[in-house]
């Protein structure tokens, strides 16, 4: 039951898909995609090889799960990517020495040297898309984007 300062943004009578808000963010994904992609082509990169490079550099994902699971993509696409990266010579594939099992990622030094570039370049087109925000705007935007995340992934009640 929604409580009284809750609204109902949309009704089925009234809804048209220019006004949905993920008609329009769906817009600004890929207004921003298409832009960091041209941008990334300067490091001879795609527009989503850039990302895993930058895990791995920040430390954040060190096999092929972790860095699916920290881009939410699956296994198998980035298995795929990966492969591309490392035929660029980028990263290459470590067995751990702990678990044979397992295998780990790791840049080389081409790949940590564009791995530096990576921000350099998200921020020109971050910045770009941001143009005439302000500062007040901006932290809105992003915690209005945080809530309606959290929203959609609502958290379990605790017992």
């Amino acid at each position: 039951m929604m409580s009284n300062s809750q609204h109902v943004f949309y009704s089925e009578e009234s809804y048209t898909p220019e006004e949905s808000v993920g008609y329009l963010m769906r817009g600004a994904w890929q207004a921003l995609l298409k832009n960091i992609d041209a941008e990334m082509q300067t490091l001879d990169l795609t527009g989503m090889q850039w990302g895993p490079l930058l895990l791995i550099a920040k430390g954040s994902c060190h096999t092929v799960a972790g860095c699916a699971r920290a881009s939410y993509s699956d296994s198998g696409a980035m298995t795929r990517m990966l492969d591309r990266l490392e035929s660029k010579g980028l990263l290459c594939r470590v067995r751990s020495e702990e678990d044979r099992r397992v295998v780990n990622l790791e840049l080389t030094r081409a790949g940590q040297d564009i791995s530096q570039q990576i921000p350099a370049h998200l921020v020109k087109v971050l910045n770009r898309h941001l143009q005439g925000f302000s500062k007040a705007e901006f932290d809105l935007f992003k915690n209005m984007l945080r809530r309606f995340t959290e929203n959609g992934n609502p958290q379990p009640e605790a017992a």
